[in-house]
């Protein structure tokens, strides 16, 4: 869009009025030659990352709730919330589900 005004000849300001852009900005992209690409942003260090490996050892071991894993390393020295626990065990521990049962029913001394 900036590069389009300014193939009509129009002056930075007069496509800073029409954009909204700062007058570095347009300047900027007019004097690039390509697009720039986007950066991907490095991820951010999480309090339970230490924490993880105990956790899904634990896991392996038994079913454990998610509270009961947050008080064990709470008192290891974890001083996060309850809440990241309960969603990082959300994503690691896979779905239960109860096998299906098929019902079959009679009438009451039928089956004897």
């Amino acid at each position: 869009m900036i590069r389009d005004l300014s193939s009509q000849n129009l002056s930075i300001s007069e496509i800073t009025r029409q954009t909204g852009f700062n007058r570095k900005t347009v300047r900027k992209y007019i004097m690039l030659k390509t697009l720039p690409e986007p950066h991907k942003r490095p991820g951010r260090k999480s309090k339970l990352d230490i924490f993880k490996p105990y956790i899904l050892e634990k896991l392996n071991e038994g079913p454990y709730t998610a509270a009961r894993l947050y008080r064990e390393i709470k008192e290891m020295g974890f001083d996060g919330g309850k809440t990241i626990v309960k969603d990082f065990i959300k994503e690691v521990q896979p779905q239960q589900r109860v096998p299906a049962v098929l019902r079959y029913e009679t009438k009451s001394g039928v089956k004897a």
